[in-house]
């Protein structure tokens, strides 16, 4: 009897330690890679025992859910996951771990019309030119697939003028609810944000002479509280268990080293 006593408290003993150890790991990630971390999530607190925060916004700009604006008001967070370059500038600035970064995807941009919407051809620069200057309204997001549509791919196509009257950014919202519900004809942003929408029919990629590719990288906040169990969450996210769900979602795996 005293074995058996001995055993179940050991036993107990071992269950409060694990649970003692088992963290809430913060994470903030933007849209681009949010489907896969959702999709993900499961597996690594069945693994890991730990527990998952999450929360979304843009990998820069002003709006109060945008990453940079986050880390500036000192929210508690552990773990980032947004654009690569964006990154860099949170390592260079001293708030993101140097040695922690990971790259862990990349994706192209996508083209859409709301579903059931005429879908004009999109498969070659001329023919998206045509698209877009015959369009009413074009939406574009606010993060880096939408920074470069403005600022190089329409001035690259030679309609930057043509644009100005009608393209618009879309600040902190899923560009594929803006055309779903019908207030752009067009909208543009990474596929990987376009596929969970409803409501929107997929035209295609950009044509690869405009195409624009975003890598998607993740890091460990300086002074996290979860630091160790950030980098775990990165190391599973780069497995090649999780390559698999990651391309399910419209993201590209960054290559294994």
């Amino acid at each position: 009897m005293k074995s058996r006593f001995y055993l179940a408290l050991f036993c107990g003993l071992l269950l409060f330690v694990s649970g003692a150890r088992a963290d809430e790991v913060r994470v903030v990630s933007s849209g681009g890679f949010a489907a896969a971390l959702k999709a993900l999530a499961p597996a690594f607190e069945k693994q890991s025992g730990d527990t998952l925060n999450l929360a979304w916004g843009p990998s820069m700009g002003d709006t109060v859910d945008a990453v940079p604006q986050r880390l500036k008001r000192g929210e508690k967070i552990d773990v980032v996951i947004m654009v690569g370059y964006s990154l860099g500038t949170l390592i260079d600035q001293g708030k993101v771990v140097p040695d922690s970064r990971v790259d862990l995807a990349r994706s192209g941009i996508g083209v859409v019309v709301r579903h059931g919407a005429p879908h004009p051809d999109v498969s070659s620069v001329e023919a998206l030119k045509q698209a877009l200057l015959a369009a009413k309204s074009v939406a574009y997001s606010d993060s880096a697939s939408g920074v470069y549509i403005a600022n190089e791919m329409f001035k690259k196509m030679g309609i930057a003028e043509q644009m100005a009257g009608k393209a618009r950014m879309i600040p902190a919202e899923p560009v594929g609810g803006v055309v779903a519900r019908g207030d752009a004809e067009i909208g543009f942003q990474q596929i990987s944000e376009l596929k969970p929408i409803q409501g929107i029919d997929l035209l295609g990629p950009l044509p690869a002479e405009v195409q624009k590719f975003t890598v998607f990288s993740a890091g460990v906040v300086a002074g996290a509280a979860h630091a160790d169990a950030g980098a775990a969450l990165l190391r599973f996210l780069a497995s090649p268990e999780a390559r698999a769900t990651v391309a399910d979602t419209g993201l590209e795996p960054m290559p294994t080293k």
